[in-house]
């Protein structure tokens, strides 16, 4: 089994002769072949030279077989090398595919490479192994460092399994091992081959054999030819043998065998090896030898090449048993180590094989095994040995590194007083100390067993101390440069070697009384003396040496602990940092590190050295840190180490911090300059670190924190319970600027700027840290910074305002608020800090008192308090607004202290100016900010101080005519009202509707309070709800609160953060709201909003600021809106009435009728549904059902726009519905429903509805969507009212059914259906034709008078119902238009006869009758760019619209074409020339059954013009001469302005656009270039299309 790349290979050997044994061979082949083979190797070895029977390999009885590799398995075992696992592998075996097996080959791509390297395949496909097909293998894996340890922790798995050593050495060895590994290739071979020989010189390979069966026989003997027994391992379990085979390759093929050579030390300097080649079962042909023993050394590792020489009785001989090829050279490299040119020597026969030494006791380098017999060499040779050292490979050191030790301490000695063999064996040392830092060997723990363990060498230590001396003598020499660095790196090592060394000559010393112990410290002190030296020395080429002594010196001072004593060592470092004084850059870290490493030291023991060592710690790092104008760059790094230096100095010594305290406020400060406080970073740096470049290790939080202000901040921690009083009280002169920078510090970490209040632990500690820093703080001003009145002008007041800023935002922090948190954190915050709050309000108490000044016993008498004034009213009103916030605490005890200095403020500020307006500014705008900043929402105890402030002013209520109390009465009603408004926009308990509600309630109150910032941030925070609601139009409604602020004019206006808008003219600031609000009424298709807002705009362009470009845009932009509104492109609105009943409501509810704006066709129910998520409580319940007092009860009721029957609009006909839906519903403020309803048999003169009328206190839309209803009024209408309401309610029913249809809604035709129905039906009562009655009847022309009768002059509303049914009519006929379609279009045929029945009057007035005319004259129509038609002759008709839209203008000149007159057929129009020709003439017949449409061009719908394609032949149009009379009706009905084009077509997405004309001229055949017109006679007019 061997290991190779990560995968198993297991080889099995197939017992016969030749290649692979295949399936269905008799088996007698094989015994055949062995006895065959048996049979041949007994003659051959009769026939060998004849050698003593000792040197020849031992003969084996029997048959002889030859081992070969016929199949290999590969197996996958790196999933399965996790600890403690096991597996159970089923491995397939592959062979090499032959010429008889190649068809049922595969490739195996996933193994290629491995299979190729052990076992190789020509054509490289592989076969599975039909003798055995796979092998079951039981794999469990362990993990130790240690195989002996492995097995004797688990001996009943693993008693009795070998080991097999590792293939060399991972790391330096710990345990004693020498073994050789020979890894045996291939033989080389090749065509022409020639063998080595010592008489010939070279001897061709015999051509005779075909050497297919090629094996290797390998020995290892002396020199004296005897062989060394049982030294060959072929495996880890197997014993050893003395002469080892390979396996039969064929020739060109490799063995690629490893074996293990295990040979007596005193062996292996005389060791060879002896290797035959014979082509099996023949006799030798060819042998080689290799020597292991090469140059004073063992071979090198690698691959060499030894020569084949001929096997003959030449080479094979012996003389006294050593072998006559030992006198052969055993590679083809000549003495010089040049390779023989095989151009000359012809291609020599070679063997490849492979040599690996893992031995601790032998070594391939020339130099240690001479070191390693440093005896026998010479003192020039030894001399020499050492100088080539440093070149030795590290490899090669850490085999033998102990022994090496004792050679090179043996040396040392042996040469004691010699300057140049000390310091070579010195360097020696320091190279082999240097590998240590080496990762790949692992040698600490080597070095060290050996010094405290095998190291006995105690005269080594003057030596090693000269030649130390002699080195730090010249640090500037380029040469001891290096080696100097080389030696800093392992001075601790070397340092530890003279210590010992020291301490085993003491020993020895003392056994013979003899002591030279004041030398030794001298000797040894003067090496830190020399450091001191070096760091002195100012040349630039000994940073590097001067880094390594700073970084290093706190290691190597341990090794002086025996030798000096505490005092002694603590002198040693003052020293040497003195020394460093004068450091610059990165040893400045460096230096500040050692310092804190010494702090660490557990030598320093005695308190008086430990209080030396820390008053020289002051001193030292004064300079790294603290107050500072232009930090350099690595300020930062330096405070951070000084802040490890405090700390572990507090914690090692018991230091006060408090000492450090201006230091540390300072250096905060200059921090927070530079840095800005708070990062984000990818990486955490672990506080008060230890070492440089500091540790860190990567965080995915989104925190930001600065870790040295976090540092900072737990010293000042540390510093507030000891010593800081008296730290203050010694400041002097800069007391001040520190109390400031203290202040400033605490402001910062509570103000989260060091790190997130998050860190809630951390946070509320500090909080109760603060609080004792600020109770020292108010002592050292107290004392030094609060002057008597007759000095009050030299009363501090800006650190006395910093200290109360301070101060209350401690007491004020959310993070104390228990009442807001959790209950788990609430437990932890009472553990970490208690009731800081209460301890807060106490020092904000005295501190308060104490600023004030001694009131008057009137004052006391009638405020209670006995300090008032003084320096107190410098903070007013800056302090009102913290002092108001905490008025709102639940806290009782902060409560009260925040009420009674409010008191103090409020009467300060009155006896100066006697006007409280400031404290109430400050006051509206601190509750304004607090309720915007934090959750408080509607809670009782927010109003709690306002009852507190109340009875303070208790004595004032007695007289109530008081002015100061008129005053404070209506500072609180001010309050009072806010804080409920405020409370009420800002619980979280109430819906979004509320919400806005009570927004703009509250926006009302600011507004007249003239707080025009908050009620502008109002105004916004409202519009961008609406917003986020998708209510558009109530978002614009809402800016335009702020637009109204200001006018027309260009003055200037102050710029805005909150929202934010720049500095402007009050002209640009209006102008930019009228476009933010017009966006949200177009969103909204709010068409009457923006039209007042766009002709506002339109006004001030044109008239006043003469921009005619923006005027334009904004007229192009009121087109669009009007466009839109005529293609009835939004729906309306529904309207619904709720009336709130019970005592559940709020009073601003109960017992009040709202009309409330709902969606486009939302029902009652979905609206209900929306009306209960406000109320969830509430019942809805119907207008008649009793209902309790207590509860919440909801009746709704849907309601409509009133529509006033007296507006002109009813007066007009042809009006598009979608434009009298939007004239009559636009900006409604009274709403109607019918309430009672009279219909009796008797007819529709006798009927009338009562409709109740709702009034509304504000036009809709609203910013709330409902309006309050402020009158009912209860109007009954008369038979002719309510047939003008019932008819046009019916026609807008059908348009919005029509409109669902053109939408593609099919489902509407049903309803659509049953509405023409019941229209069409002359007998149907509930026919909207029946009205026709109430008008009256038209006069009849007299018999004998030919002329026409005079038109009956109507009423107004008589006239109103004609023009209602009119439409009734014309959008019945438009509906028409859609049962041209299957499967509609049986339909068609019985509504138009009814509808022609029923509506007749009205269809004749929409389309006259139009008589036959003369022959008329042709013309073409006049094109767009052509001038209008007065530019014609006088007697030529004007423009008559004819069908879909084309104006037919008269022309002179004559048709020769037919034409085809327009005809009357059952009281209408035929379009005669839209019928299909006949199939018999190919003419038109102008007398065939009449269109199903109606006569007016308008109303063809799309389906129905496809007919007009099919005429082939030109088209004209007639008109007799006696529709000349008719000429003005027809212009009035046709013309655009009349709006026929829009009420009479169908109402399609597509009404009105610039496209339709086009569309109609493609519809009706007209080519683009194929009309030609002319003028004719009078009396008519044709159309003419040529093809």
């Amino acid at each position: 089994m061997s290991m190779k790349r990560g995968r198993q290979s297991l080889m099995w050997a197939q017992k016969q002769l030749g290649s692979t044994r295949r399936r269905g061979l008799p088996s007698v082949q094989g015994v055949q072949a062995n006895q065959t083979l048996n049979s041949t190797a007994a003659v051959l070895d009769e026939s060998r030279p004849n050698t003593p029977r000792t040197h020849q390999p031992p003969a084996q009885e029997g048959n002889q077989r030859i081992r070969r590799v016929v199949a290999v398995g590969v197996l996958e075992i790196t999933k399965l090398m996790a600890p403690g696992g096991s597996q159970e592998q089923q491995v397939v075996l592959w062979s090499p595919a032959t010429y008889e097996t190649s068809s049922h080959a595969t490739k195996q791509t996933e193994k290629d490479q491995l299979l190729q390297e052990l076992l190789p395949s020509a054509s490289g496909l592989y076969v599975q192994f039909d003798s055995l097909e796979y092998v079951y293998v039981a794999l469990q894996s362990f993990l130790s460092p240690d195989a002996g340890e492995l097995i004797a922790k688990t001996p009943t798995l693993l008693q009795g399994v070998p080991q097999t050593p590792k293939l060399g050495f991972s790391g330096a060895p710990k345990k004693a091992r020498s073994d050789i590994y020979l890894a045996v290739s291939e033989a080389c071979l090749p065509i022409n081959a020639l063998l080595s020989h010592p008489e010939r010189g070279l001897d061709s390979l015999s051509s005779n054999s075909d050497y297919r069966n090629l094996q290797l026989t390998l020995e290892v003997r002396k020199k004296t030819g005897e062989r060394i027994e049982k030294c060959i391992f072929p495996n880890a379990n197997s014993p050893g043998i003395t002469a080892w085979r390979t396996v039969a390759v064929e020739r060109g093929q490799g063995w690629d065998q490893v074996v293990r050579l295990v040979l007596p030390e005193e062996d292996v300097p005389e060791a060879h090896l002896i290797m035959s080649v014979a082509n099996a079962p023949g006799f030798p042909f060819a042998l080689c030898w290799i020597p292991l023993w090469d140059q004073n050394a063992f071979i090198r590792d690698g691959l060499h090449q030894p020569l084949l020489y001929l096997y003959d009785k030449v080479t094979s001989s012996s003389e006294k048993g050593r072998g006559a090829y030992m006198a052969l050279p055993w590679n083809s490299r000549a003495k010089d180590d040049s390779i023989k040119d095989e151009i000359f020597t012809g291609p020599l026969a070679t063997l490849k094989v492979e040599t690996i030494l893992c031995s601790t006791v032998f070594s391939q380098d020339r130099v240690l095994a001479g070191l390693l017999k440093w005896r026998d060499q010479s003192e020039d040779q030894l001399l020499g040995l050492l100088r080539q050292f440093t070149f030795v490979p590290e490899n090669d050191v850490v085999k033998i590194v102990n022994s090496l030790f004792d050679a090179l301490f043996g040396i040392l000695i042996a040469n004691a007083g010699k300057d140049e063999f000390e310091d070579l064996v010195f360097n020696a040392v320091v190279t082999i100390l240097g590998i240590i830092h080496d990762r790949r060997f692992n040698l600490g723990p080597l070095i060290d067993r050996y010094t405290e363990t095998q190291f006995d060498f105690p005269f080594s230590t003057p030596c090693l101390i000269r030649s130390y001396l002699r080195l730090l003598a010249r640090p500037a020499d380029p040469q001891n440069s290096r080696r100097l660095h080389a030696t800093f790196k392992v001075g601790q090592q070397m340092l530890k070697f003279i210590t010992t060394a020291r301490a085993k000559q003491k020993t020895k010393e003392e056994a013979i009384g003899v002591s030279n112990n004041l030398s030794f410290r001298r000797d040894y002190k003067n090496i830190f003396i020399a450091f001191e030296s070096v760091m002195r020395d100012p040349s630039p080429v000994l940073i590097g040496s001067k880094t390594l002594i700073v970084q290093h010196l706190h290691s190597w001072l341990p090794t002086g602990d025996d030798t000096f004593s505490e005092d002694e060592v603590y002198q040693i470092v003052a020293s040497f940092i003195g020394a460093c004084s004068e450091v610059q850059g990165k040893l400045i870290i460096y230096k500040l590190l050692l310092i804190l490493q010494l702090s660490k030291r557990r030598s320093f023991a005695q308190e008086t050295v430990q209080s030396r060592f820390a008053a020289s710690t002051a001193s030292w790092i004064d300079a790294y840190w603290g107050a500072h104008e232009s930090p350099p760059e690595q300020w930062r790094n330096q405070v951070r180490v000084c802040s490890s230096i405090v700390s572990t100095q507090s914690a090692e010594f018991g230091i006060e911090i408090s000492s450090f305290f201006p230091k540390i406020v300072e250096s905060y400060r200059v921090l927070l300059t530079t840095s800005r406080g708070r990062r984000r970073a990818e990486r955490f740096e672990f506080l008060f670190p230890a070492s440089y470049p500091f540790s860190s290790r990567p965080i995915s939080s989104a925190d930001r924190f600065d870790e040295p202000l976090v540092e900072l901040a737990a010293l000042l921690a540390q510093s507030s319970d000891v010593g800081l009083n008296s730290t203050l009280d010694d400041l002097g002169p800069a007391k001040e600027r520190t109390i400031s920078a203290a202040l400033d510090m605490l402001s910062s970490i509570l103000g989260s700027e060091a790190f997130p209040s998050s860190w809630l632990s951390l946070h509320v500690y500090h909080h109760r840290a603060a609080l004792h820093v600020l109770e020292a703080l108010h002592k050292a001003m107290t004392a030094d910074f609060l002057p008597s009145p007759d000095d009050a002008e030299e009363f501090n007041t800006v650190l006395w305002n910093k200290y109360f800023v301070t101060l209350l935002k401690l007491v004020g922090s959310k993070s104390l608020a228990l009442e807001m948190l959790a209950e788990q954190k609430r437990r932890a915050v009472w553990k970490i800090a208690g009731d800081v709050r209460e301890q807060g309000a106490s020092l904000l108490r005295r501190s308060w008192e104490g600023i004030g000044w001694e009131s008057s016993p009137d004052d006391q008498r009638i405020f209670g308090s006995q300090r008032i004034g003084g320096f107190q009213v410098q903070y007013v009103p800056s302090l009102v607004a913290p002092i108001v916030e905490l008025c709102l605490s639940v806290h009782e005890g902060l409560r009260k202290v925040a009420v009674s200095i409010l008191q103090t403020m409020i009467v300060s500020e009155w006896t100066l100016s006697e006007d409280l307006s400031v404290i109430e500014a400050e006051i509206i705008d601190c509750l304004d900010v607090t309720f915007k900043l934090k959750s408080i929402g509607e809670n009782i105890t927010q109003k709690i101080f306002v009852a507190e402030l109340l009875d303070l002013f208790e004595s004032l209520a007695r007289n109530p005519g008081d002015d100061l109390w008129q005053a404070i009465k209506s500072l609180v009603s001010t309050v009072d009202e806010l804080l409920d408004l405020l409370a009420s926009v800002h619980s979280p308990e109430n819906s979004e509707t509320v919400r806005i509600m009570h927004t703009l309630r509250l926006m009302d109150c600011l507004r007249d309070m003239q707080k025009e910032a908050i009620f502008i941030r109002y105004v916004h925070q409202l519009a961008d709800v609406q917003s986020n609601l998708q209510h558009h139009t109530e978002a614009g409604l809402a800016l335009r609160l702020h637009a109204n602020l200001y006018e027309w004019v260009p003055a200037t206006v102050a710029a805005l953060t909150d929202p934010p808008y720049p500095e402007q003219t009050s002209f640009e600031r209006k102008e930019q709201l009228y476009f933010e609000m017009i966006k949200h009424f177009e969103e909204g298709a709010a068409w009457d909003c923006a039209l007042v807002s766009y002709k506002e705009l339109a006004e001030q362009y044109e008239h006043h600021q003469y921009d005619f470009t923006k005027l334009a845009r904004t007229q192009h932009s009121i087109a669009r809106i009007y466009e839109s509104i005529a293609r009835g492109e939004r729906q309306s609105l529904r309207y619904f009435r709720v009336t709130y009943r019970g005592l559940g409501f709020p009073d601003s509810l109960r017992d009040k009728d709202f009309i409330f704006q709902g969606e486009a066709a939302e029902k009652q129910a979905s609206f209900a549904d929306r009306l209960r998520l406000q109320h969830p409580a509430a019942q809805v319940v119907s207008a008649g059902q009793e209902h309790n007092l207590e509860g919440q009860f909801l009746q709704i009721a849907y309601v409509t726009p009133h529509r006033d029957l007296e507006h002109p609009l009813y007066q007009l006909s042809k009006v598009s519905q979608s434009t009298r839906e939007y004239i009559l519903q636009s900006q409604p403020n009274q709403f109607s429903v019918t309430s009672r309803r009279h219909s009796p048999m008797s007819g529709v003169q006798d009927q009338w509805i009562e409709k109740t009328i709702y009034e509304t206190a504000d036009i809709f839309p609203t910013i709330l969507g409902k309006s309050e209803i402020i009158a009912v009024d209860t109007v009954q209408l008369s038979p002719l009212q309510t047939a003008v309401e019932r008819t046009t309610r019916k026609t807008s029913e059908i348009a919005v059914l029509q409109r669902r249809i053109s939408d593609g809604d099919e489902s509407a035709f049903v309803g659509l259906t049953e509405s023409i129905k019941a229209s069409v039906d002359s007998r149907s009562l509930a026919s909207v034709a029946q009205y026709r009655r109430l008008l009256p009847a038209s006069p009849k022309p007299m018999e004998d008078d030919e002329s026409t009768a005079e038109e009956l002059v109507l009423e107004p509303m008589q006239n109103a119902l004609k023009q209602a049914l009119l439409d009734h009519a014309s959008i019945l006929r438009q509906c028409l238009a859609l049962y041209t379609h299957p499967p509609h279009i049986n339909l068609h045929t019985s509504l138009s006869d009814s509808l022609q029945s029923t509506f007749a009057p009205e269809l004749a007035l929409l389309a006259p009758t139009v008589l036959p005319s003369p022959p008329p004259t042709s013309y073409r129509p006049q094109s767009p760019s052509l001038p209008p038609s007065d530019s014609f002759s006088s007697d030529v008709p004007s423009a008559i619209p004819v069908t879909n839209g084309i104006t037919a203008l008269p022309q002179s000149g004559a048709t020769e074409s037919a034409t085809h007159p327009i005809s009357r057929s059952r009281s209408r129009l035929s379009l005669s020339f839209l019928k299909p020709p006949s199939r018999s003439n190919g003419s038109i017949d102008a007398d065939g059954p009449p269109s199903s449409l109606t006569p007016d061009e308008d109303s063809i719908s799309s389906a129905s013009r496809p007919s007009a394609n099919n005429n082939a032949t030109g088209r004209s149009v007639t008109r007799s001469e006696s529709e000349q009379s008719r000429r003005p009706e027809l212009e009035r009905m046709h013309s655009p302005s009349s709006g026929a084009g829009e009420s009479d077509r169908p109402m399609t997405a597509h009404s009105g656009r610039s496209g339709r004309m086009k569309k109609r001229l493609s519809l009706l055949g007209i080519g683009k270039g194929s009309v030609r017109s002319r003028a004719g006679g009078r009396g008519g007019v044709d159309v003419v299309e040529e093809e």
